[in-house]
């Protein structure tokens, strides 16, 4: 039995929170496993296909219900271990902002310092716009 849920083979959870370590935007579609469902968001007309939430309510509540559980249980989470946000390195109020205000700080190109230098150099520009907010928020 694997001591977390992203440690657990062979899982939805294992697959999407390697995803979302890898990816520049955890909580959109294409940082996803494409065989799994999408997160579509919070439920609105018209509604998207996917789940009605985000991957990170996904992880909250796959910790959440593994700490429910007894100790010494199958599937029990230990209480000293941190949350999945934090075993995941992923900062709660910096990913709060993120998805709630993601338009304010990004004016144009978002992406890691080395992959937003490149695309701006490929795409002729002088200057790189936006890097001290992409350093800050995604770094």
């Amino acid at each position: 039995m694997a001591q977390t849920p992203e440690a657990s083979d062979f899982t939805a959870v294992q697959e999407r929170a390697a995803a979302a370590t890898q990816a520049e935007h955890p909580n959109e579609t294409p940082s996803q496993p494409a065989r799994l469902l999408p997160f579509a968001g919070n439920p609105r007309e018209p509604m998207p296909k996917g789940l009605p939430f985000r991957l990170t309510d996904y992880l909250d509540l796959v910790d959440f219900t593994g700490r429910l559980i007894r100790e010494g249980k199958r599937g029990a989470i230990p209480e000293h271990l941190p949350s999945i946000l934090q075993r995941l390195a992923i900062d709660p109020k910096q990913w709060g902002y993120l998805t709630t205000q993601f338009e304010s700080p990004f004016k144009g190109l978002v992406g890691g310092a080395h992959n937003l230098k490149q695309a701006c150099q490929q795409l002729g520009y002088r200057r790189t716009l936006g890097m001290g907010a992409c350093r800050t928020l995604l770094a």
